[in-house]
């Protein structure tokens, strides 16, 4: 079966994407994939610099957390990016991740299949469409990679809140049982 990373961006305690995500991780490993789960909390990511020197070593100028989490993305055969929802668009701290992925651009990475699992107070159909369109910006620039899909779950709000969303958690174990 395939690599599967899993990229929590949320920073909040109890985060309700993160209790999401953990069901997706087990969903995947229930299917017979080889799961790793990075959590940004306590990492340190800072902004690209666009000074695109990435382009031609592959390797960041900025020396933090984000350069090891390049490698594991590079390495995965599948991502998966777990965010809540804030003003409609991704986390700032995964678009920020994001764009520090920049030195994987020329390189031979692995991964093909991308998905993301998104969380929000709201609980409308169209709350994620920005955060899924940014996601596939990003996706687009990696021609041996495609967007697979995403599972959104609305209407969660207060810390933890997940925890006790028996429904969604199951849409998401059953989300990660379906990963590519």
């Amino acid at each position: 079966m395939s690599k599967v990373l899993i990229i929590k961006t949320s920073l909040r305690a109890k985060s309700n994407s993160d209790i999401l995500a953990d069901k997706v991780s087990d969903g995947a490993k229930a299917a017979g994939h080889d799961v790793e789960v990075i959590s940004l909390k306590d990492k340190k990511v800072g902004f690209c610099k666009g000074c695109l020197a990435c382009q031609k070593t592959q390797k960041c100028v900025i020396n933090d957390d984000a350069v090891e989490i390049a490698k594991k993305v590079k390495n995965a055969d599948t991502l998966v990016f777990a965010t809540p929802i804030y003003y409609y668009e991704m986390s700032g701290q995964m678009k920020t991740l994001l764009d520090r992925l920049n030195p994987l651009f020329p390189s031979d990475y692995r991964f093909r299949n991308v998905y993301m699992l998104s969380t929000a107070a709201e609980d409308e159909t169209f709350v994620p469409e920005k955060a899924v369109s940014g996601l596939n910006g990003w996706v687009d620039c990696f021609e041996k990679a495609s967007f697979k899909g995403s599972l959104f779950c609305g209407g969660i709000n207060d810390m933890g809140e997940a925890d006790g969303k028996e429904e969604e958690k199951q849409e998401a174990y059953e989300f990660g049982k379906n990963l590519l």
